[in-house]
């Protein structure tokens, strides 16, 4: 493209909005112009605000450091200068929820990673590869708003992408019941090691809110647009336990299946060898050339050793066999960060614009 857009990024400082930064440092279609955070950031250099706390394993990209924080709070500011923001707010849920649609009623999308909007009735959770169809609802959504360019889009909890790919591609089989139980990264949390010590030599049993996610977002991007809303699908049942491990990035997810029409392996492994999307056919720059790949070796998928695989955006799996209990079990497994945040988030903004709903100003 001639003219790449202009993004902003709510949520800078973060974590997440890190992991932004450093993805679209150098992105063929969208660069970084404005950066927005909380008023203790506001007014000072991009560099200045993070000092020490960077937390990305890449160095800060020099075309950011100088760039003059925004306030978060500063709408009309921050929008001026940018087509389109990424947003990685810490704030509350119902803080989230209004900042969110201020900044969609300045004619600017807002592609979220937030989990504020996620049940939102007519706000699309996309996993561009599994549920693109649910962008039909943003024209619900403008009409609710009193926008003709302003929506807001989000993605889903980075718990479910380790699992709910490959299930997407067995749906055919129809599943009826799932047990998966998370081992989630600290970058999930915010943290390095550096600052979180004390997971060290540790597991955490527990991470607030993320079971219900897990159990439910995978329904409702399984469901379908009805009546200017999305539907959830009822099945399969899902229950989940979520712990977090001492690793850097990289969930995995050890999952139990039943299936209404229990597939075969060699069907399985068919369905998981050729499912891709539309970012693999619109051949998307942060889509992976293969969604889900899968391991034969008995220790695969590791974090450390396969997260960073396929630009850190494909999806795991491994250990596919029989179960006593249930039809089948496997390991699944993705980048949290890039394909479950930040990331998943980009490629869902490469969708939108190519889909026409992302356009300059």
């Amino acid at each position: 493209m001639a003219e790449k857009l202009k993004v902003g990024i709510l949520g800078a400082t973060g974590m997440v909005g890190q992991r932004f930064i450093s993805l679209l440092d150098n992105h063929p279609w969208f660069e970084v112009t404005v950066l927005a955070a909380s008023a203790r950031s506001a007014g000072k250099t991009y560099a200045e605000a993070v000092g020490e706390g960077w937390k990305i394993e890449n160095p800060m990209p020099e075309a950011v450091k100088n760039i003059v924080v925004k306030n978060v709070a500063d709408v009309k500011d921050v929008v001026k200068d940018v087509d389109f923001v990424f947003s990685a707010v810490n704030m509350s849920k119902d803080e989230i929820k209004a900042i969110e649609e201020e900044y969609a009623k300045t004619e600017t999308p807002v592609v979220s990673n937030n989990s504020a909007h996620r049940w939102t009735k007519d706000v699309p959770m996309i996993v561009p590869e599994i549920n693109p169809e649910h962008l039909s609802i943003i024209e619900e959504q403008k009409k609710r708003l009193g926008t003709k360019k302003g929506f807001i889009v989000v993605k889903p909890n980075c718990s479910i992408q380790s699992y709910a790919p490959e299930l997407t591609a067995l749906l055919e089989f129809e599943p009826t019941e799932v047990v998966a139980t998370t081992y989630q990264a600290i970058s999930g949390a915010g943290k390095t090691f550096k600052d979180w010590p004390e997971i060290l030599d540790n597991v955490i049993p527990y991470i607030g809110g993320e079971e219900e996610k897990s159990e439910q977002e995978p329904l409702r991007i399984w469901g379908h647009v009805e009546n200017g809303e999305i539907v959830k699908a009822e099945l399969p049942v899902i229950t989940t336990q979520c712990l977090r491990v001492p690793v850097s990035n990289g969930h995995t997810a050890a999952v139990f299946v039943n299936f209404k029409k229990k597939p075969t392996k060699e069907q399985i492994l068919e369905k998981w060898a050729n499912f891709k999307g539309l970012p693999q056919e619109l051949e998307l720059p942060s889509a992976p050339e293969h969604f889900i790949t899968y391991f034969e070796e008995d220790d695969r998928p590791q974090p450390k050793l396969d997260r960073d695989s396929e630009k850190g955006m494909g999806v795991f799996a491994g250990r596919l066999r029989e179960d006593s209990l249930f039809d089948w079990k496997f390991v699944g497994m993705s980048h949290n960060t890039k394909r479950g945040a930040a990331g998943g988030a980009v490629l869902t903004a490469e969708l939108l614009y190519k889909k026409g709903y992302i356009t300059k100003k």
